[in-house]
């Protein structure tokens, strides 16, 4: 089964309060995703804020979300991110995943500290002992792999999500033979033209059809990646996952809540952010009822 081909979307969390991921909360998130032809999520990574997230908070979340993604998608796939600063507790979230019934996890080489390739090859290996395939996470806020640490690692792999930015990597991994998902938002295109398998880009939380275009036969990718880098800028008023919640919130689709010590944008922040996107409404997910954002922004 291909796990990363086409479109990822590494989901925010939808929370009912600061800190508390909600798959409630979630339910209008995800059935605009289901709408506009989505079949595979990546859940509490970056974007997911998964690092911020306790597990013994998690597991409900990722449970209620994949029981309701197997609902609007039965073909559908759900990746979780389980990196964690070391791998006891890496597995402890592998094995959530396993119960709440996804598909794979994804995982960076344990946070915080630099460790050797032999222990990063080994942390991936305690993990593919669990049952699930295994997706390594390539990002430059954790350890990033090297050539020689993913070469090594790569009987324990399933594939590789790399946001490195780094094309001579991107290139090297491809040649593993396993598949490869680019998450460098500036670099979809070059990533689809030199063959990757899929791209996960934040973006496609509030551009999934935009993404999809992306992977499309025949696709104009220089208008594309045009399009993309042009959503991007929404970081220029606000960085990371506050910038996506808030615009999704104005949308009806997700409550602005993040978790600590994350704080939603300010009324400032929201204004200027929906000026910005406002020539890229055609490209942007579809709103929710004026009923059910509503019932999101009171969640």
């Amino acid at each position: 089964m291909s796990l990363l081909s086409g479109v990822v979307v590494p989901l925010v969390t939808p929370m009912s309060a600061p800190g508390v991921p909600s798959a409630e909360a979630a339910e209008k998130l995800l059935t605009a995703m289901a709408s506009v032809g989505v079949r595979r999520l990546m859940l509490l990574g970056s974007n997911g804020e998964g690092p911020l997230i306790p597990a013994e908070v998690s597991a409900d979340f990722t449970a209620g979300v994949v029981k309701r993604w197997r609902d609007l998608v039965p073909d559908g796939t759900i990746l979780v991110n389980v990196t964690a600063p070391g791998t006891a507790e890496a597995e402890r979230r592998t094995d959530d995943a396993a119960a709440a019934g996804a598909d794979a996890i994804v995982s960076s080489p344990p946070t915080f500290f630099k460790h050797r390739a032999d222990e990063v090859v080994a942390h991936f290996e305690a993990l593919s002992r669990h049952g699930l395939p295994v997706i390594a996470y390539n990002t430059p806020r954790s350890t990033l792999l090297t050539q020689e640490t993913a070469s090594a690692a790569q009987p324990y792999l399933a594939g590789i999500k790399d946001s490195s930015g780094d094309p001579e990597m991107l290139q090297y991994l491809q040649s593993l033979g396993i598949e490869v998902s680019q998450g460098d938002e500036q670099g979809l295109a070059d990533a689809v033209r030199a063959g990757a398998q899929g791209i996960t880009p934040g973006i496609a939380n509030l551009a999934p059809g935009l993404a999809l275009q992306m992977v499309a036969p025949g696709a104009d990718l220089d208008h594309l990646q045009e399009l993309s880098t042009a959503l991007t800028k929404i970081h220029t008023v606000r960085p990371g996952v506050p910038t996506v919640k808030a615009l999704l919130n104005t949308r009806g689709l997700c409550p602005p809540h993040c978790a600590p010590p994350l704080a939603p944008c300010t009324a400032d922040e929201v204004r200027h952010l929906t000026d910005l996107i406002a020539p890229l409404e055609e490209h942007l997910i579809p709103r929710a009822t004026s009923s059910s954002a509503t019932a999101c922004s009171m969640a």
